[in-house]
């Protein structure tokens, strides 16, 4: 990897103090948290496009990883950090900074879904999903009080596909027999062979390593993208924003898994009867697009026993999903007064005999 360049960026001065705006959740405005004044987003006059996958470029926009981290100088303290962020604070005087110009090895984002939930919204969403964790221990209960709640906005690759699908398999059909006085199923076997067909309209794959798999995957089917707006770098001030880790070909490869599940869902449908089996099926991809976007994401990572755990926060919705550790002293009681119960039962019924 090459030693990284200075990154074009900007900053948004406050025209009242010079302290820097920064994009408020729920608005189209950027406010400055020093003095209160606040300026306008002006809506982009350009809608979010799709992407032929069949043009995407050659490396490294397919390979992020080759590409070197962005070099930020602070226009405050003129502090050099080193990031793979599009946006951060400095980490010496707190100012924000965003990427003004994007690395041409990297596929810039089309879009972005800005934050309409705020820190105190997040709060309240994770204050009721820590008191619904019932078999968590008692200290799990003070999560929701930490304050490193992050507001990030994460890359995620959004797909688009015609497919066409061949199939064959077996179709069982149900009937009943008397065996030894007793009815029986049993089921008849028939060969089938088909074609279905579906279009997909933004399958979600997240783009980012950093963050747990299945926390991510239970907010991907989650968002709304259709109300994406086209990109605009003032909604990223002060708020972080990781650029994707993980590259179009890879994602393809994930959003064609969904795709596959939902499409051997058509197919068992196709075949009818009371049972499917499916041997085969060979699956083209017609008018494949794509496009990044930037969706907001409210990060919660904590220490518990010594492990780390992580909770995010949909930005959009205010959906919580996350790792919780549980109190084994809880689930114990639990079975022993489920068995009490249990034995109450028996007994009652055994003494009314």
């Amino acid at each position: 990897m090459t030693n990284p360049a200075p990154t074009s960026h900007q900053t948004y001065p406050c025209g009242d103090c010079g302290a820097h705006l920064q994009f408020t959740p729920g608005t189209t405005s950027m406010t400055c948290p020093y003095c209160g004044a606040q300026q306008a987003i002006m809506p982009q006059q350009r809608e979010v496009v799709e992407h032929s996958y069949a043009a995407l470029g050659e490396k490294p926009r397919r390979n992020p990883e080759q590409v070197p981290p962005n070099l930020f100088v602070c226009t405050g303290c003129q502090a050099h950090t080193e990031s793979d962020a599009w946006s951060d604070l400095c980490q010496f005087c707190g100012s924000p900074v965003v990427v003004d110009q994007f690395n041409p090895d990297l596929i810039a984002p089309e879009g972005l879904i800005p934050f309409q939930i705020d820190k105190n919204g997040a709060r309240h969403a994770l204050r009721a999903w820590v008191a619904s964790r019932w078999f968590a221990p008692n200290t799990f209960k003070k999560v929701d009080e930490a304050e490193s709640l992050k507001s990030t906005y994460l890359p995620h690759w959004t797909w688009d596909a015609k497919t066409t699908t061949t199939y064959r398999g077996e179709r069982g059909e149900h009937y009943y027999v008397e065996r030894d006085g007793k009815r029986e199923q049993e089921t008849r076997w028939y060969s089938v062979r088909g074609t279905v067909a579906r279009d997909f309209d933004d399958v979600v794959v997240p783009a980012t390593a950093h963050v747990g798999s299945k926390p991510l995957a239970d907010l991907a089917d989650d968002w709304n993208t259709h109300t994406a707006t086209a990109f605009q770098p003032q909604y990223l001030s002060g708020h972080f924003t990781q650029r994707y880790e993980i590259g179009p070909d890879t994602a393809l490869e994930t959003a064609k898994q969904k795709m596959t599940s939902v499409i051997r869902g058509d197919v068992r449908r196709h075949i009818g009867g009371d049972a499917q089996r499916i041997h085969h099926m060979s699956t083209t991809y017609r008018d494949l697009t794509y496009k990044l976007l930037l969706l907001p994401v409210w990060i919660l990572a904590y220490l518990f026993n010594g492990k780390s755990w992580q909770v995010l926060v949909s930005g959009q919705t205010g959906k919580v999903s996350g790792e919780r550790p549980w109190s084994a002293w809880k689930i114990t009681l639990a079975i022993i007064a489920a068995l009490i119960v249990i034995v109450c039962i028996v007994y009652l019924m055994y003494s009314e005999q």
